[in-house]
């Protein structure tokens, strides 16, 4: 099951968080996994060890997917030197938190230039090499945030719910090359991004899953990983929500 021996994986913002762990699972499952990072270069060459100690395949790439032409040009580059491209987690993404009146026109530019611009160069990119294998898997990172909103996060949830038409609109396009193009949407989970959260937030949040507790990294990447298998191969424009019941 999952089985992913051979082929090869791209994981952007793969070195912590749910890239991280989605890194680690792929490449458990036999993946070659290629991770980028931007700023945090201990992170990802320490995530890289984890997966090579491990006894897997892994290796780190420096690319801000904000920049499109330098995202594709680094998924070129890979697939090229590995001889294929068969799986793209389009991961990376940004938050910064602000009420509608508040949040400044350069921040709201910067969540979709990474969050949703960033993930459509990746997977223009990655769909380039996969037309000519007449193979492939492209997964967007979107959030439940996306779908359901949330006070003071417009941009954020703006970006988000975008995936989910560029999903449903490239499984259309690239179906007939048997490439499956999905969506996760991950709800509340542990991660830097949601660290910043008070304990009152958190509290109020957790209330508000059936399932009475936040999800884990490695739970969303299980998810991913299913997508990305060849169990998943009928399956194409849907959202795979993880989310404890949080949103239905």
């Amino acid at each position: 099951m999952f089985d992913l021996s051979g082929k090869v994986a791209f994981v952007t913002g793969g070195s912590r968080g749910i890239g991280r762990a989605t890194a680690e699972v792929l490449a458990e499952q036999g993946a070659h996994v290629v991770l980028t990072y931007v700023g945090n270069e201990e992170q990802a060459r320490a995530t890289v060890e984890a997966i090579v100690g491990a006894g897997r395949k892994a290796e780190a790439v420096r690319v801000d997917v904000g920049d499109g032409r330098a995202a594709e040009q680094a998924i070129a580059d890979a697939a090229k030197r590995l001889g294929r491209l068969d799986v793209l987690v389009a991961n990376a993404g940004v938050a910064i938190d602000g009420l509608l009146l508040r949040i400044k026109d350069e921040d709201f530019d910067k969540i979709l230039s990474v969050n949703l611009k960033g993930a459509v160069a990746c997977a223009r990119a990655a769909i380039k090499v996969m037309m000519r294998a007449k193979t492939g898997r492209v997964i967007f990172v979107s959030s439940v945030v996306g779908e359901m909103g949330n006070a003071g996060q417009t941009a954020y949830a703006a970006s988000k719910a975008a995936l989910l038409g560029v999903a449903k609109s490239l499984a259309k396009e690239y179906a007939s090359r048997s490439i499956t193009v999905n969506a996760v949407a991950p709800g509340y989970v542990d991660t830097d991004m949601t660290s910043v959260m008070t304990a009152e937030m958190r509290d109020k949040t957790v209330a508000g899953i059936p399932l009475g507790r936040t999800g884990t990294t490695r739970e969303i990447a299980t998810a991913i990983a299913y997508l990305a298998s060849d169990e998943a191969a009928y399956i194409t424009g849907q959202t795979l929500r993880v989310n404890g019941g949080m949103y239905m």
